[in-house]
């Protein structure tokens, strides 16, 4: 898993210190494939076209919250860090990537008290479910299925 630059964490949100929580959804299999063509690094919401996803970022952007895409294959995919287009079925995640995940969960929302994990529960993979049952910060994450709880 790539990692990313240095005081990168410090630039996410336009918050104040006292903002501890962070809004998360699962990445979706729809991407953009002008960037797989190009080969481009680019934020996640440049490459996701699932209108769900979509919905997800625009509503974050609006509110001006923390926000970021658990991905299949970055992990904690924050919307000031560029990745390249990748293809990677949750079904095909093995057990060691499984926890390297877990481990960068962890890691990358450590610093937030509030985890709010928006998913639509009728196509919540069981990828996910194991993830926030397995995260040491489980009990710090609110599911949530509307949109409309960010604030």
């Amino acid at each position: 898993m790539p990692h990313e630059p240095k005081g990168t964490a410090r630039k996410r949100c336009k918050a104040s210190v006292q903002m501890t929580r962070i809004y998360v959804t699962h990445c979706s299999h729809k991407k953009d494939g002008h960037y797989r063509e190009s080969g481009e690094a680019v934020s996640p919401d440049l490459l996701y076209t699932a209108t769900p996803t979509k919905r997800f970022m625009e509503r974050c952007k609006a509110r001006r919250v923390c926000w970021a895409i658990f991905s299949d294959k970055y992990g904690v995919w924050f919307p000031d860090v560029r990745h390249k287009w990748y293809e990677k079925d949750p079904n095909k995640v093995n057990e060691h990537e499984f926890l390297e995940l877990v481990r960068n969960f962890d890691e990358k929302l450590a610093r937030y008290s509030e985890i709010c994990f928006y998913h639509n529960p009728g196509r919540f993979h069981p990828l996910y479910a194991r993830l926030l049952g397995r995260s040491v910060l489980k009990n710090r994450i609110k599911p949530m299925t509307h949109l409309s709880c960010i604030a």
